[in-house]
């Protein structure tokens, strides 16, 4: 398969997403996130994509996990999707930094009830005792928001602005498509085919 590269890699991107919808059977939002300890050592994990524009690419968790201090230590994140049934993938890298607290709010809002209680219950990242602790917790959180549930602070957004998208189709013999957008700093980009 053969990409067709224009100059805006978020175009291309949603093009790519919009036919992943219809062809994987799971989470075609689901994106490998990388970061970085303070001693240098690699964690990754899968997380699931909620928002992209040209303002970045947009990913929510617990502000306390390890993910989140790994990614404020550093200010640097990177992020690999996969769908495997199309044959292609899409590396990110950039900065990251914390959402604003209104786009936090707006995307806690749109969550399902079960979900947003368990952004309350859950200390992720953290040692649990037993699934029992996790279900009182659960219920402690139900019984405090018997309505509306407002979002923690310690929950939110973070934005990986890319400086880097390459993206990768399958090539028969493994001669493999791949084009990278490199940020001109300026809202533009440098576009380059690689190797595979």
């Amino acid at each position: 398969m053969e990409i067709v590269a224009g100059t805006d890699p978020f175009g291309l991107f949603q093009t790519w997403f919009d036919e992943a919808v219809k062809a994987e059977i799971n989470d075609p939002d689901a994106v490998a996130l990388a970061s970085v300890d303070a001693d240098g050592m690699p964690s990754v994990r899968m997380v699931l994509l909620k928002e992209w524009s040209p303002n970045g690419f947009v990913i929510y968790t617990n502000y306390q996990s390890r993910k989140a201090d790994e990614l404020l230590a550093t200010g640097k994140a990177a992020f690999c999707v996969h769908w495997k049934s199309l044959r292609r993938q899409v590396r990110v890298v950039g900065p990251v930094s914390k959402a604003n607290p209104e786009q936090s709010d707006a995307y806690f809002a749109s969550r399902g009830r079960g979900s947003q209680i368990g952004a309350w219950a859950s200390a992720q990242s953290r040692p649990l005792a037993s699934r029992d602790d996790l279900a009182a917790e659960v219920r402690a959180v139900e019984a405090r928001f018997p309505d509306n549930v407002t979002r923690p602070p310690h929950w939110g957004g973070f934005c990986i602005d890319p400086q880097e998208i390459e993206f990768w189709a399958d090539g028969e013999h493994r001669l493999h498509d791949r084009f990278k957008f490199t940020t001109t700093g300026n809202g533009g980009w440098n576009i380059q085919r690689l190797n595979p």
